[in-house]
């Protein structure tokens, strides 16, 4: 596996192998020890899938807070998204920064996004599937949104608030000033 620090380091994209011949290819997209190899010590418990059926489909900034809080491992099995991470760990030297990455089910990466971090993704072409891997159940009463288009970010999304395909949760999030981050940064 290819591994890429991005510039929020614990933000990591995994790039595995892919075995091809003239019947298409195989791919391991997990495997614990590798990953625990490069620090990602994880247990998931949960698998989810999303699809969405139009380009420029917006799906964030989402969070869980604690107990509840998740990491995900984010990848793409039909179509393509970028996908943008905001630190949100108090007294992390990255709090409120942001880094993207193309993920893609052509280009075959992965995103790890800890617990402590905003996640989201704008679809690049019609009939996307994101599948992702998270390491605490879904909890309703622990889930939250900021907005995805807060200027405070500087976020280029690559699509006008117009344009963007939202759900109701997304369109009324909270503001990144009105979010008391309750994740804090702890070093390793």
């Amino acid at each position: 596996m290819q591994i890429q620090r991005l510039e929020i380091p614990d933000v990591i994209v995994i790039t595995p192998r892919r075995f091809e011949d003239d019947r298409g290819f195989f791919s391991e997209t997990y495997n614990e020890s590798t990953f625990a190899g490069v620090g990602i010590d994880a247990k998931f418990v949960q698998d989810n899938h999303s699809c969405s059926i139009q380009a420029g489909t917006v799906r964030g900034l989402h969070y869980q807070v604690p107990p509840r809080a998740q990491g995900k491992l984010v990848r793409v099995t039909s179509g393509a998204i970028i996908d943008v991470v905001v630190d949100v760990r108090r007294g992390s030297p990255y709090f409120g920064q942001h880094v993207k990455a193309e993920i893609s089910a052509e280009n075959g990466r992965q995103i790890w996004v800890p617990a402590g971090f905003l996640h989201g993704f704008i679809t690049l072409q019609p009939n996307t599937h994101v599948a992702y891997k998270v390491t605490d159940f879904y909890d309703g009463g622990c889930d939250g949104s900021v907005l995805w288009s807060d200027p405070a970010f500087g976020i280029d999304w690559g699509v006008s608030e117009a344009d963007a395909v939202l759900s109701d949760k997304d369109a009324k999030a909270k503001p990144w000033q009105d979010f008391d981050s309750p994740f804090v940064y702890a070093p390793a």
